[in-house]
């Protein structure tokens, strides 16, 4: 009967952070909510290859070491096909069925401020790398994010702009049902118009997530006069909004935020992308050090440079890696286990990513610099200079 019962109880109790048995290892979870289908697939495919890089270097190791315990890793990726309800339906089943320690993503922010109020609610610590939305983290003690945030974008893009080009006029582009495009448009302009006065942004002009046709839009903001446009969209939109701005006579610079990071960017921009520039996270033209380190690993297995998700996706598991080997040891009891993470993310000081330097300070939201790339007549992107908090 002894003999029976331990049997069940290994087919039984088979969740990451518990066991019937003293000599049975205690599996670590990570959750992976990447959008691996739908508009930005690049984005899931990045997300996934980071994380399979970071997962072989923990297994070369033998697992993550808490308490002087090392323990193996298991990740559990999710698509959230890039819609809100995916990424709130695939959360929700990475914390009550996978029994996720911690969770890493959504990316972008209409993905990732629903689905954080999921794992605030459910007290488990969640690490969006790339959402730069100041909603993701409002107030979500459990909700952190690897990256700089869009009221620091918007005024670097602002500073840089008026700084690099000396112009008084501006135009912005945006997608209004999108959180991220919407949100980072309203702080620039915010910025803009505090450095050159009301009424500086002559053209502000919206569209609605799917649209492929951005002419009137653009012919608005050619006749508004203004001298340098401004468009934060994903990569699929960047290539039609360039290219269309050209044909209709467009001749002035185009700027971008850090969704214009993918390698498909230029991809399907062309040469109507050389020499634009974009705010963003890294600058993969120049990387020295575990940079590049990383850089040339990614580039080996997957045959290609990675975007700055990618690089975020990387930080975002190496800061879950170092809150779970100092957060003391593992307790079997998995909604404790989730706490002792997370206060112990709110804790990291300096944390060397390749990203750049991360120091949180009693919120999710990490002090971290920001840089300007420049695609060059190559299509690469070149590190143009760095621009941190003040």
């Amino acid at each position: 009967m002894k003999r029976c019962f331990t049997a069940l109880c290994a087919l039984a109790f088979c969740f990451p952070l518990a066991s019937c048995r003293s000599d049975r290892k205690t599996v670590i979870k990570v959750g992976i909510n990447a959008p691996i289908t739908g508009d930005i697939p690049k984005v899931g495919e990045g997300t996934k290859y980071a994380a399979e890089l970071w997962l072989e270097d923990i297994n070369k190791a033998g697992g993550i070491e808490v308490g002087g315990v090392k323990y193996p890793v298991e990740l559990v990726i999710e698509d959230s096909e890039s819609k809100a309800e995916s990424a709130v339906k695939a959360s929700t089943k990475m914390i009550t069925q996978d029994e996720v320690l911690v969770i890493i993503g959504p990316q972008a922010s209409k993905e990732a401020i629903p689905a954080g109020s999921v794992a605030n609610d459910k007290q488990t610590p969640m690490i969006s790398p790339w959402s730069t939305n100041p909603d993701t983290t409002a107030n979500r003690p459990y909700v952190f994010r690897a990256c700089f945030l869009d009221p620091f974008q918007g005024p670097v893009l602002a500073n840089f702009i008026s700084d690099e080009f000396k112009f008084t006029k501006a135009a912005v582009l945006y997608d209004v049902a999108s959180d991220y495009p919407k949100g980072l448009a309203e702080f620039f302009k915010k910025a803009w118009e505090e450095k050159h006065g009301a009424g500086s942004v002559v053209a502000y002009e919206s569209f609605t997530t799917k649209d492929t046709d951005f002419s009137s839009q653009l012919t608005k903001i050619i006749r508004s006069g203004a001298e340098v446009l401004f468009t934060p969209q994903y990569y699929n939109e960047v290539a039609l909004i360039v290219q269309q701005a050209k044909a209709l006579g467009w001749k002035s610079p185009v700027i971008g935020s850090d969704s214009w990071g993918s390698a498909e960017t230029v991809q399907l921009c062309g040469e109507a992308c050389y020499g634009q520039f974009f705010s963003t996270h890294y600058a993969a033209a120049g990387a020295q050090g575990a940079t590049k380190a990383f850089i040339d690993r990614y580039k080996t297995k997957n045959g290609y440079v990675p975007d700055d998700v990618a690089a975020l996706t990387w930080d975002a598991l190496r800061l879950a890696q170092t809150a779970i080997e100092s957060s003391g040891s593992l307790s079997g009891d998995i909604k404790k286990d989730r706490t002792a993470v997370r206060d112990a993310l709110a804790k990291v000081k300096d944390f060397d990513g390749i990203t750049g330097k991360m120091t949180f300070s009693g919120t999710g939201d990490p002090t971290k610099c920001a840089v300007i790339v420049k695609i060059s007549e190559k299509g690469e992107y070149e590190f143009y200079k760095s621009v941190c908090p003040k």
